[in-house]
């Protein structure tokens, strides 16, 4: 099994549903792990392989699309990587927002969505 990492990628975006969260953005980071069997694809090339630039590309585009949940945003990145890699067995997806809007609150406060396939 291979798993494909991109981990600490960070964002900026206008996610959330509180209006202060729209108006004035807030920075995100993202975790991604992309689980495949190797005995399936050979080691040929980057057409053989999942290719972290590609799933950067992919992670990219949604986290600069507007979204009240970051469930939603997690669920359709892993559907975009699906749609590309049909092959894969299973995605880690975490967002997080690194000045989440609560209250004396120092840390990160996100979620992960884990799907096998």
């Amino acid at each position: 099994m291979v798993t494909v990492q991109l981990h600490k990628l960070i964002f900026s975006g206008r996610h959330g549903v509180f209006k202060e969260e729209l108006a004035t953005g807030n920075t995100f980071e993202v975790n991604l792990d992309v689980l495949y069997d190797e005995g399936e694809r050979p080691f040929g090339g980057l057409d053989s392989i999942v290719n972290y630039v590609n799933l950067f590309d992919i992670v990219k585009t949604r986290m600069n699309q507007p979204s009240p949940l970051l469930e939603k945003i997690a669920d359709e990145i892993i559907v975009k990587i699906r749609e590309h890699y049909p092959f894969i067995k299973e995605v880690v997806l975490s967002i997080y927002k690194l000045q989440a809007p609560i209250g004396n609150f120092q840390g990160k406060a996100g979620m992960t969505l884990h799907k096998k396939f």
